[in-house]
Order: C-alpha cells, then sequence, then structure tokens
C-alpha cells in the first residue's frame, strides 16, 4: 500500500504543498548544481521512506537503500562509487535513502559528505531523533531539514479505508466494521505502517473465524471483536465527542471528589487509552483541586497547575505519570468546597441585585476629583463627611476594623465557612478571630 505517487500521501499536506522544497525534490526540480539532499525527521509511520521512493522514482533516478544499523563506511564509499559510475557513464542520478542516521556515528556521517557536497548523490535520510543533536552540523547545512507530522485520524482512517479495497490490500475480500475501524485509528496512534499491520493481523484472525466447513462470506466483514483479537487489546468504550466523553470524565472527577484513589487511577487510564487530548484531562483536574479540595490542602492545586504547564510540554506518553502524580494527589487530599459555595453564593447575591454602592472610605482616591465625589456622596447619605480609609499595615494587628461590604450586606452575609479538614481546619481559629475583630459575629 506504499502510495505511489505524491497525490497518494496522506498526512504531510504542509510539507508536500507545491512549490514547497520537498514537492520540487519529489518531482525531479532542483538548482543549476541539481538537487538539494534531505533530511526527513518524524515518528514512526509518517512516510519517510515512503517520500524517498518518491524521490527516487522522479526523473528514473538509481535508488540504493542503506540502514544505519547494519551500514558501515565501507558500505557508503561503494554507494558513492556506484553513484559516480551511474553519472557518468549513463547520466543518471543516484538516491540513497539513509534510514536511522541517527545511529550513525560522526565518522560514518563524514564519509557521507563529499557526496552530498558535490551532488554525486541525493541523500535521503530519515530520523526520529532531532537532527540538531543526532546529524553533524556540515551535513545539515548541505541538507533542506522536513519535519513530518503523525498522521490525523482522519488520514489513518483514510489509509485503512483504502487497504480494504484496494487490489495491493484486502482487494474488497472484506469488510470493516465501523467500530473496527475507530479502534484500529485509536491504536495506530498517528502511525499508518502500524495501523496497516493492524489491519492484516485482524483480517487474519476474520479468515480464522469461519469454520472448517463452513461457505466463507464475500465479502467477510472485520468485526471489533477480530480487531481486539488481533491486537491483543481490548478497545476502550469511549467517545471523544459524545455521552461517553463526558461519562468517563465525570466519573474521574467524582472519583477524586470521593477519595477512591483506584477508581481515578482507572478512570485516568481509560481516557488516556481512548486517545482523550492529556490538556483536557489535566484542566478538569486543576478545576477539581481547586473545587472539591480547596484550603483543606492549597498544595493540591499548586500540583495540578504544576500538571497542566508539564503535560504542555512534556506530551504522551510520559504525560501519563505526571496527571497519575495529580489525581493522586487530588483523590487522596482531604477535602473542602468552602470556597466553591462561598464564591457561588456571592455570585447569588449578586444576581439578585444585593449589594448596593462601594462603602466611601473604600473608594477609589487615585484621580482628579476623587475627595469632592466622596463628600458630595457623603452629603447624600445624610453624614457631614465621608469616613476616614483605615490603612490595615498601620494597625497592631495588621487588621482595621472598619466596614468592608455595602450597606445592605454588611452584618448579613456569611460566604466563606470554613471546615474541619486539613489545612483549613488550621484556619477556623483565625476566621473566627478575624470576624470578631471586623465586628461581624
Amino acid at each position: 500500500m506504499r502510495p505511489r505517487s505524491v497525490e497518494d500521501v496522506r498526512g504531510q499536506a504542509e510539507v508536500l504543498r507545491p512549490g514547497s522544497p520537498l514537492r520540487r525534490l519529489v518531482e525531479g526540480s532542483g538548482g543549476a548544481a541539481g538537487p538539494l539532499s534531505a533530511i526527513l525527521w518524524g515518528p514512526p509511520g509518517t512516510g519517510k521512506t515512503t517520500l524517498a521512493h518518491l524521490v527516487a522514482t522522479a526523473a528514473e533516478r538509481e535508488f540504493v537503500e542503506l540502514s544505519a544499523v547494519t551500514a558501515g563506511v565501507k558500505d557508503v564509499r561503494a554507494v558513492m562509487e556506484q553513484a559516480a559510475r551511474a553519472r557518468d557513464l549513463y547520466g543518471r542520478q543516484t538516491v540513497l535513502f539513509l534510514d536511522e542516521i541517527h545511529r550513525f556515528t560522526k565518522a560514518q556521517q563524514d564519509a557521507l559528505l563529499p557526496g552530498v557536497e558535490n551532488r554525486q548523490v541525493v541523500l535521503v535520510a530519515a530520523t526520529t531523533e532531532n537532527p540538531s543533536f543526532s546529524v553533524i552540523a556540515p551535513l545539515l547545512s548541505r541538507s533542506m531539514l522536513v519535519t513530518l507530522v503523525p498522521l490525523t485520524d482522519d488520514d489513518v482512517a483514510d489509509v485503512l479505508t483504502r487497504a480494504v479495497a484496494d487490489e495491493r490490500g484486502l482487494a474488497g475480500e472484506h469488510t470493516l466494521a465501523d467500530e473496527a475501524l475507530e479502534h484500529l485509528v485509536r491504536l495506530a496512534g498517528g502511525d499508518a505502517r502500524r495501523a496497516l499491520t493492524f489491519l492484516e493481523a485482524a483480517a487474519g484472525v476474520a479468515e480464522d473465524s469461519v469454520a472448517a466447513g463452513v461457505q466463507r462470506p464475500r465479502p467477510l466483514e472485520i468485526t471489533l471483536a477480530h480487531t481486539e483479537q488481533a491486537v491483543a487489546h481490548a478497545a476502550v468504550r469511549y467517545d471523544r465527542t459524545g455521552d461517553q466523553h463526558y461519562d468517563v470524565a465525570s466519573a474521574l472527577i467524582k472519583s477524586m471528589r470521593g477519595s477512591d484513589v483506584d477508581a481515578a487511577l482507572h478512570y485516568l487510564a481509560r481516557m488516556l487509552e481512548a486517545g482523550e487530548d492529556p490538556r483536557f484531562v489535566a484542566r478538569r483536574i486543576v478545576i477539581a483541586a481547586s473545587e472539591d479540595v480547596g484550603m483543606a490542602d492549597p498544595t493540591a492545586l499548586q500540583t495540578a497547575v504544576a500538571a497542566m504547564h508539564a503535560v504542555a510540554q512534556v506530551g504522551m506518553p510520559e504525560a501519563r505519570i505526571i496527571l497519575a502524580q495529580a489525581v493522586v494527589h487530588n483523590a487522596l487530599a482531604p477535602k473542602s468546597n468552602a470556597a466553591y459555595l462561598g464564591i457561588n453564593e456571592a455570585i447569588a447575591d449578586v444576581r439578585s441585585g444585593k449589594g448596593g454602592p462601594v462603602p466611601l472610605h473604600l473608594r477609589g482616591s487615585g484621580y482628579g476629583g476623587a475627595s469632592r465625589v466622596a463628600e458630595a456622596s457623603a452629603r447624600a447619605a445624610g453624614r457631614e463627611r465621608a469616613p476616614e480609609y483605615v490603612y490595615a499595615h498601620d494597625e497592631p494587628d495588621g487588621v482595621a476594623a472598619q466596614q468592608y461590604l455595602p450597606d445592605d450586606l454588611h452584618g448579613q452575609t456569611d460566604y466563606y465557612r470554613p471546615t474541619g479538614r486539613g489545612f483549613e481546619a488550621r484556619l477556623q481559629e483565625r476566621w473566627r478571630w478575624l470576624r470578631e475583630r471586623l465586628g461581624r459575629r
């Protein structure tokens, strides 16, 4: 199922756009000195070998493939000699595809330089590691760097669908159930080669499932059960855009709230195995850390926020460890929703129209005419003058006993009520003292 033309390639539209350096290389275009070499950097199954083959087929070039795992300097020099003969005797250019170039030593990479420098060969090297660290600078500067990206779910689904029908694939002898297709796409993780390998294995399981003496259906359906058996990986019943997405996310949050750490880890694993965006999971954990743990353990929010930022930088699969730490912290922490209830009650009062003008002594005074506005407001309120604002830091205990709430809420509200759990229990004594000091018994 290897693509035979640029149009058949899936998932690399940006680097293969018309006029791009790679597209020009594939189409056989080049400068006066000939086409540039290229280093293809990307995860497995994104088309590095395919693109090398496409480059080789342009302008009837010779194609030589080496693997850095088995090849040495002697093999590289032999290719260079062969390329020189092909050019001098037949006028044919040679494409050298070198897989896993990051495994080449510096000396081995140095052996490539003369042939690349004088355009004796068109080097197309593939690597899954950052070339800035794995490829020597002289070779890197003589090549164009092409970064490939994992295929999207739609791209992988298209690859599988075409393989089912194409003569080079299953040739229409099978059909692929929708659930089986979705399962294979999830397991592929953006790797087209892995997806096709799983499809072939599932087709074999489907063939074996036909009982002896029973006529084989044509076409034979590949079901979800066949794919699960072929890959030894159960399908996760989870729809990232449907009810299950919200059901499992809700179960994760409620398990952390209920302090069942094992259940919380189960639902975390279920979401990640189904291909959920780890950044979405991290955001839910941050919310839970504030809503359900709150001041009973203020460090839970710190852990959750740190996890959210770390996940964005690290990505999967390592992000699972970071998320697990945040989930465990949330689940094991003492719980308090006092802050959550407090803001909800305050918002309810605001929405119901409660909360009059800001007390005169709390109003801003950093603009011209502020004192005149304050005096006018005081007279309108039946006072000779506005009360003076008391600066809290001038008080011996750092607390200024004055009115802070609007008149209609002063002495009437009790939004925040700390629980006796965790760190919040230590806040209760100060909370009670503050209320007395502010005259709000």
